[in-house]
């Protein structure tokens, strides 16, 4: 019986030192797991990695499948085309400018790869040196050998030769673009650009709004509302002008036009003439001579540029040809009426700035897609380009033009000021096809008008000092300078105001070259033309209010700012305003940007009044041909800023404007799927944008609205009432995940989260095939990206599903449509959820709606959630069209009103929270059944977030420019950062600029809210030893002693328990031998 129980007493010793050894293995694997991290992400990676590859080939099998299923659905023409044409066409810019030949030598000599063949350009431009070649490769090969290009030193990059298409009729303004019925039309993607005579067609509303003005029509003319014949009197006719237009050409011998120079044809087609009508119209806006529809300068020279075939179709290639002519040929002016949203088509936009810097004043339509805001075209919305906007006889904005502000510099930073001007684009008339007169309306009438207006201009300063005087940056200021301001419209809808041809003379005779800043004048007294700024005042502890002006320099193409800008207050009180500045040190072509971003000082969190004062900046450029000094100015702009003291936290909300993702430079859908003929999301999804009515009933309920372009972390929680995420297409950070938490949980912020549809089927099926690239085009993620917003919402039990509701619902007599929204799957118990009986479009709902329509009731679906959590309340809800004006049927917001009341002041709508609606038992959804993330696109192309560091940029506060932000570590995790810096008011200027990390060095003291014990956990995970526990590392003061402490307290501690356990193995030892001895005695007894 001994020899058992001493085996198994060994057993159990050699169990329990494994145990120990595990034990605090695991304890040192806990603590060192940030250094292991590395290694084992990779590990995890290249597992991953391996099965992500095995998923994409089968998915690739089934993809092809359903590819090939789905061609074989489409017309046998379309079918036939991709059949014939196995080959994408590509642009190859090239570093320098020489013959073809030359370059298509030069790529054949080094490049060995077959598969690709060089496609010669039989055009006019043939005759000149060329930065490009347009070579077509077959898909099989195209990876390779576009690789291989850009390895060549003198290819500067490759890039697909986009095709361009618009609908031009003149018969009937139909509001289609690149998308007819959910389905792609061939060409590159574009916005409305037809136009037509005498109804529009808006995007709010399917129906025709006559605005026929035909006895106004019959005695006026546009030419006369100008005062064009004042300077005809004067002898200024448009002589010696050429002027380049863009568009369908125009037909020889045309009896309105008296001096038309050249026809060139840049299409495949073989003709020169126009047969739609377009081009002649504008022509004839310009320079028609006919006395029913007289053209502003009719002895200007026109070179008629044929660009768009019959179909309404171009390609990049064709306009880089067509530039590259207009420079050779040394045009005066350029007027393009076309447009869209892809503003990183590279080889387009960067050849406008070409062409520009030759010193072409070009003029193009701002879009035919008002009254939303953020839809602003290119290449209008470029600040080289005169970009100009429409209204009608009553100067009253066009309903059709478009809006801005300009979305390029979302979400760091803020959108510039277009249109530049206005002008009459409503009921226009000018030139037919082969004679007489008609009248059209749309931002591309508007265009030709300015060009008109331009060309009279141009011929105002004498031929000899022409290029002298004259440039894109000088005809600018001559026409917003000289504008006049209208009284209704706000800067983002009329720019300077409606074109004003004699005030504008005036300026150009007596010009001297010099810089200005446009606007000149940020003015918060002026509404509504100030809006949005004019709405909501300063007050200290806000974000930064950011401005952003151009910068127009009409002394050279190139110019420098020569020292950072500097605030000039008018009085003591103006030292309260903190500004920085972000600015184009290099200003070319002609134009650059300067921002201001503003925050009043914690010492006037109690001020109400008004600052006034100057931003000045010296800007210079080289010296001319025969001056020996450079031209410099110093610019100014006048800010006059009405400050409020700081309004309490429950007042105050901030807009994730940082989790956005828009169109381009990836397939960002709708957030409509009913909308079928806009099926981008490219507006912007900006306060100031599509979200511009919101942002008005909120400033309306006494709410101050701030905007937040950096990550989660980068913001103070315990300064705002809730954060409001809305339509959010981007992933989280971690440490956002983990901080979002502390902040709702512990620090009491209030969340209202409004999501969108997310279906991976429906996306499927959403993708369309582009014929000019020779690609799938796939949705990046649905209309919201749920798999992230569930991340995000995990720690507060909720989450949302992958059903796509439609229908209509009344909460107390209010009637709401939700719209291509999600339902929410998984919500805490104690919480309040409201549910109703839906309609499911998503695929995976089309066999329940079959059923239901057979006579089964719909069943119910949860959109609307409101729960209590620790210190903090959330809302959720699963629509946003009804927040978004872009396409809005009826709008929600007395409800984001009462969520608000809930999250920010904790007062509840009886109705929202009555007992019928509070969950007594969790809503659950296993985590298996949510929805999932797509494998086979590649993300982290698009995201802000996946891939990229953690960072807060120049919209943030200040003192956290260039960290991680709040409660993280500068180095790289959990570092609290000071609070707003006190500063010294005595200096004359304060404002600060830096392009060098010495930006991000933080002054002043800690705040109250900065100084919490760091032993303890940040994130509320519960009682810590060291963070051990958590994820959150110490803070500053404790990290370089725990480098060693921490250590040698696990290695001492571990030395004692193996100590204590060997002395117990030894008391038990000498116990088993006592008792053997005695047992032997007794057995030789």
């Amino acid at each position: 019986m001994t020899a058992p129980r001493t085996s198994s007493s060994s057993s159990f010793s050699s169990s329990l030192n494994r145990s120990l050894v595990i034990a605090i293995f695991s304890v040192i694997l806990l603590y060192f797991r940030h250094s292991l991290q590395p290694y084992i992400d990779r590990t995890v990676s290249s597992q991953a990695t391996e099965e992500t590859l095995t998923l994409i080939q089968a998915k690739a099998r089934s993809g092809e499948s359903v590819r090939i299923k789905e061609e074989a659905a489409r017309s046998d023409e379309n079918v036939r085309v991709e059949e014939e044409t196995p080959r994408r066409n590509y642009i190859v810019r090239f570093l320098e400018y020489k013959r073809a030949e030359e370059h298509r030598n030069y790529l054949e000599e080094n490049i060995q790869l077959r598969g690709w063949r060089w496609i010669e350009r039989r055009n006019p431009a043939a005759a000149f040196p060329t930065d490009f070649g347009l070579v077509s490769i077959e898909d099989s090969v195209r990876e390779a050998v576009v690789k291989e290009f850009g390895k060549l030193s003198l290819v500067k990059d490759v890039s697909v030769d986009f095709s361009y298409t618009r609908s031009l009729s003149a018969k009937k303004l139909d509001g289609t673009g690149a998308f007819v019925d959910g389905k792609k039309r061939p060409g590159k993607i574009f916005t409305c650009m037809s136009f037509g005579e005498g109804e529009n067609y808006t995007a709010l509303s399917n129906s025709a709004i006559s605005w026929k003005r035909n006895l106004m029509m019959q005695r006026s003319q546009v030419t006369s509302l100008f005062g064009a014949e004042t300077l005809w009197t004067k002898g200024y006719t448009g002589a010696k002008v050429k002027m380049a237009i863009f568009d369908t050409g125009i037909r020889a011998n045309h009896p309105h036009f008296r001096n038309i120079k050249e026809r060139t044809n840049w299409t495949n087609e073989d003709t020169l003439n126009d047969n739609l009508g377009h081009g002649t119209f504008v022509a004839g806006v310009i320079a028609g001579e006919d006395a029913e529809c007289l053209g502003f300068a009719p002895d200007t020279e026109i070179y008629a540029f044929r660009v768009f075939t019959d179909a309404q179709v171009s390609y990049t290639s064709w306009f880089l040809d067509a530039f590259n002519y207009a420079i050779a040929t040394n045009m005066d002016v350029l007027n393009l009426s076309i447009g869209g949203p892809d503003y990183l088509d590279l080889p387009f936009v960067e050849k406008v700035w070409e062409l520009t810097a030759n010193n072409i004043i070009m003029v193009s339509a701002i879009g035919n897609d008002g009254p939303l805001y953020g839809t602003l075209n290119n290449p209008a919305d470029q600040s080289d380009v005169i970009g100009v906007g429409g209204i009608d006889y009553n100067d009253h904005i066009a309903s059709f033009s478009s809006r801005g502000m300009s979305t390029w510099e979302i979400p760091h930073g803020y959108g510039r000021v277009k249109p530049d001007i206005v002008a009459y684009g409503r009921d226009i008339m000018g030139s037919k096809i082969s004679t007489g007169c008609k009248s059209l309306s749309g931002t591309s009438v508007a265009s030709p008008v300015v060009a008109g207006v331009v060309c009279l201009l141009v011929s105002v300063i004498p031929e000899s000092s022409r290029k002298d005087i004259l440039n894109p940056a000088s005809m600018k200021q001559a026409l917003v300078e000289g504008a006049a301001k209208l009284s209704g419209p706000n800067m983002y809808e009329q720019g300077a105001g409606r074109v004003d041809l004699l005030e504008s003379y005036e300026i150009l005779i007596n010009y001297q070259p010099r810089a200005s800043i446009f606007p000149s004048v940020l003015d918060y007294t002026d509404c509504p033309y100030s809006w949005p700024f004019c709405r909501q005042p300063l007050y200290a502890g806000a974000m930064p209010v950011i401005f952003n002006a151009t910068i127009l320099n009409g002394m050279g193409v190139i110019g420098y700012v020569e020292a950072p800008p500097s605030w000039h207050p008018s009085d003591e009180v103006g030292n309260l305003l903190n500004i920085h500045f972000t600015y184009s040190e290099v200003i070319w072509p002609w134009t650059g940007y300067l921002a201001l971003h503003m925050q009043i000082r914690e010492e006037g969190a109690q001020f109400s009044g008004i600052i006034e004062g100057n931003v000045t900046v010296t800007v210079y450029s080289p010296p001319p041909h025969g001056e020996k000094n450079p031209r410099r100015t110093t610019c100014v702009l006048q800010l006059k800023l009405k400050v409020v003291p700081t309004p309490p936290r429950s007042n105050r909300i901030l807009w994730d404007q940082f989790h956005s993702i828009k169109y381009p430079p990836g397939y960002i859908p709708r957030d409509s799927l009913d909308v079928r003929n806009d099926i981008l999301d490219w507006h912007g999804d900006h306060l100031h944008t599509n979200f511009h009515i919101m942002f008005n009933m909120l400033r309306d309920a006494g709410y101050y609205v701030e905007t937040l372009g950096s990550p989660l972390t980068c913001f103070d929680a315990q300064q705002y009432g809730t954060l409001m995420m809305v339509d959010l297409e981007d992933e989280y950070f971690e440490e956002e995940v983990e901080k979002l938490r502390d902040d709702v949980i512990n620090n009491g912020l209030g969340l209202a989260v409004f999501a969108e549809w997310y279906n991976v089927d429906t996306m499927v099926k959403m993708r369309f095939f582009d014929d000019n690239t020779r690609s799938w085009w796939t949705p990046v993620t649905g209309g919201a990206n749920i798999p992230a917003l569930n991340d995000l919402l995990e720690p507060f039990g909720i989450a949302f599903g992958d059903k796509i509701l439609n229908g209509d619902f009344s909460i107390n007599g209010e009637q709401s449509r939700y719209a291509s929204g999600t339902d929410i799957v998984k919500f805490p118990a104690g919480g309040y959820v409201h549910s109703f009986p839906f309609l499911d479009s998503s695929e995976s709902g089309a066999t329940q709606n079959i059923l239901q329509a057979s006579g089964m009731t719909k069943a119910d679906s949860s959109i609307l959630g409101l729960v209590d959590m620790g210190r903090g309340r959330i809302a959720v809800y699963g629509d946003s069209n009804c927040l978004d004006s872009s396409h809005m049927v009826t709008n929600c917001y007395w409800l984001l009103r009462k969520i608000l009341d809930f999250t920010s002041m904790n007062i509840k709508d009886p109705v929202l929270f009555s007992d019928l609606a509070r969950k007594g038992v969790p809503l659950y959804e296993d985590d298996k059944q949510l929805p999932s993330r797509r494998t086979d696109v590649n993300f982290s192309t698009y995201s802000a977030v996946k891939g990229k560091e953690l960072i807060c940029r120049s919209d943030s506060r200040f003192e956290v420019w260039g960290t991680k932000g709040y409660g993280l570590q500068v180095s790289g995790r959990n570092r609290r950062l000071p609070g707003y810096p006190t500063m010294n008011l005595g200096g004359g200027l304060n404002s600060t600029m830096s392009f060098t990390s010495d930006q991000t060095k933080l002054h002043g003291k800690k705040d109250e809210h900065s100084s919490a014990s760091t032993v303890g956990n940040l994130y509320g995970k519960g009682i810590d030893f060291l963070g051990l526990l958590s994820r959150e590392e110490p803070d500053t003061p404790l990290i370089a002693a725990s480098q060693w402490m921490v250590p040698a307290i696990v290695a001492i501690s571990g030395l004692l328990l193996l100590l204590s356990f060997w002395r117990i193995r030894q008391k038990r030892r000498r116990r088993r031998k006592g008792s053997s001895s005695v047992s032997g005695r007794s057995i030789n007894v």
